[in-house]
């Protein structure tokens, strides 16, 4: 196994570059870390729709949600695969379809995970905040989603956890991630299919750990700054005298 590691250790790290695409460990993560990054906007969007009181709002967004969830992700790749070049009328590469599929399913997750976070709050926090003339728009941006966005920071890196372990589904779209890259040195061994993908897993394990650690970290961080806040949160106290109301004269 270390001689298959010491052989193949560049092509597992970074796939054939510079004299061919990215791929390997390197791909994997910049693939999870940009599906993240352009779904957590669109799962704080969804979130805020989900616990709209305008129906023609929620009932979309809930539509979205349920209807992701109750699909595996393979389901998905293969929808945006066929359907993406049909709406632009151009050929995707295989990152580009990854990269949607995730964006789509991640956004839906990250969304409930967001909703959690913001119904965890003390209700009297709208309320305090809404009775100091703030508007719901500003009390959304300045009391609540600080607050629910902190204490949910851990389930977003756990998402994240898993959204790396759901880059290995690119291999059926030839998305050179690592476990793409596994498969060729399986390939041009033959006959060591069993350390090969020991490899592998051993590689999936350590960064899923150390992010998972992360996490866990990350609670405990929580946990304790929720144990050491008053139960009444002097947040929407502190917007109200940053930006006092205007005085009849």
């Amino acid at each position: 196994m270390l001689n298959i590691l010491r052989d193949n250790w560049a092509l597992l790290l970074i796939g054939q570059y510079p004299h061919g695409p990215l791929g390997g460990i390197v791909l994997t993560v910049l693939l999870s870390l940009s599906a993240l990054a352009i779904a957590f906007p669109l799962g704080i969007l969804i979130a805020l729709a989900r616990i709209s009181p305008f129906a023609i709002l929620r009932a979309p967004a809930t539509g979205l949600v349920y209807a992701v969830r109750g699909v595996p992700l393979l389901m998905v790749i293969f929808w945006v695969y066929f359907l993406v070049p049909v709406l632009t009328g151009y050929p995707v590469t295989g990152f580009v379809t990854m990269l949607c599929a995730l964006v789509v399913y991640d956004s839906a997750y990250l969304g409930e995970i967001v909703r959690a976070g913001i119904e965890g709050l003390p209700r009297g926090q709208m309320e305090a905040s809404r009775a100091l003339g703030l508007s719901y728009l500003k009390t959304m941006r300045s009391v609540i989603l600080p607050q629910a966005l902190y204490n949910v920071v851990p389930s977003m890196i756990t998402q994240f956890v898993s959204t790396i372990k759901e880059t290995s589904l690119g291999y059926i779209i030839n998305v050179q991630e690592i476990s793409f890259a596994a498969d060729q040195i399986n390939n041009r061994l033959l006959t060591k299919p069993f350390p090969v993908y020991l490899i592998l897993a051993l590689s999936y394990f350590a960064l899923c750990y150390a992010l998972t650690q992360v996490a866990q970290y990350l609670e405990r961080r929580v946990t304790r700054k929720r144990a050491g806040t008053p139960a009444v949160s002097r947040k929407a106290s502190a917007v109200a005298l940053a930006d006092p109301l205007p005085t009849k004269n």
